[in-house]
């Protein structure tokens, strides 16, 4: 691997590095609410597994760099453009989600963010097929997040009105 290929895999990470700075001191109890979700990932779990796939879509960014000839020539424009504006959109929605406790907010741009990586994928599979493959796990996470963040945000709205766990009376 080329030194840009480190590079383009260590840039992902820098959000979310910046997200844990500034919200470290809150993320262990991230997915505490009154009604704790039982499938609510750690949060020591979110950053190992957000940190895999940062990497594996630093790596697949690296792939369609090498095979549109690398440097910043016009044909890598689309394939890396849509690439940042996920990337960016992604370290959007980690802010709202750990830094600003905006689990509605969040929801509304992981819909977008999902279709970016679509569009993504969509675009590199002509330019490399191993790439655009390596995006469905991200996917796949972007469907796990949704349904967390579908879940805090239905509680915002009113929580006194949720159903109750297995166990415990209503009041």
């Amino acid at each position: 691997m080329r030194p840009q290929g480190a590079i383009l895999v260590a840039l992902p990470q820098v959000g979310l590095i910046v997200v844990w700075l500034l919200a470290h001191h809150q993320m262990s109890g991230w997915c505490d609410s009154p009604r704790k979700l039982s499938w609510c990932p750690s949060y020591k779990v979110l950053l190992l597994v957000w940190t895999t796939i940062y990497s594996v879509k630093g790596y697949a960014s690296y792939l369609v760099w090498k095979d549109l000839g690398g440097g910043f020539r016009q044909p890598l424009a689309l394939p890396l453009g849509l690439y940042a504006a996920q990337l960016t959109l992604s370290w959007t929605v980690l802010t709202l989600f750990f830094v600003a406790h905006t689990p509605g907010l969040a929801l509304l741009l992981l819909l977008l963010l999902y279709g970016l990586v679509v569009s993504t994928a969509l675009i590199w599979h002509p330019v490399n097929k191993l790439a655009a493959l390596l995006l469905l796990p991200y996917l796949a996470w972007l469907t796990v997040t949704a349904s967390i963040a579908y879940r805090l945000w239905r509680e915002s709205l009113c929580p006194e009105h949720q159903p109750q766990p297995t166990g415990e009376k209503s009041h």
